[in-house]
């Protein structure tokens, strides 16, 4: 069996999340300049076994494309001339970040901590990989 990888692409940085062999739980794999992801996904997917990937779809509040549309929609193209034959699913990402900041507060983070952007997107990317998980469990 292979992992399900999911990835909330920005302009500056890209979280990474990546769920268990089981396809069970998601994990905070990274976040990374978003210039760096496709090398870096290449790489783990030529080591690693992966099913999918999951692309956090840009949608504000009244399912209307987000400022961040073009840029996702192109990393989508570049990612399938790169990596061939990977399924990617579109999955919508809003309230991941509010979601993230919620779980910091929750979980203690001081305020330092909870300022610190990658760890929002890669959180952001975790809980996008964790719903889109307790959806197929069914």
């Amino acid at each position: 069996m292979g992992r399900i990888i999911a990835i909330d692409y920005g302009k500056k940085r890209t979280g990474v999340a990546v769920s268990d062999p089981m396809k069970l739980i998601a994990g905070g794999l990274t976040t990374l300049p978003s210039p760096d992801i496709i090398p870096f996904l290449k790489r783990y997917i030529a080591e690693n076994k992966v099913d999918i990937c999951l692309l956090g779809e840009p949608r504000q509040m009244n399912y209307g494309h987000s400022e961040n549309w073009d840029r996702v929609m192109q990393f989508k193209k570049d990612l399938q001339k790169s990596i061939p034959g990977m399924e990617i699913q579109m999955v919508d990402e809003r309230f991941t970040s509010v979601l993230a900041h919620q779980a910091m507060l929750e979980g203690g983070l001081k305020k330092k901590d909870r300022q610190n952007k990658a760890l929002v997107d890669e959180l952001s990317a975790t809980i996008l990989l964790q719903s889109y998980l307790e959806t197929i469990k069914i």
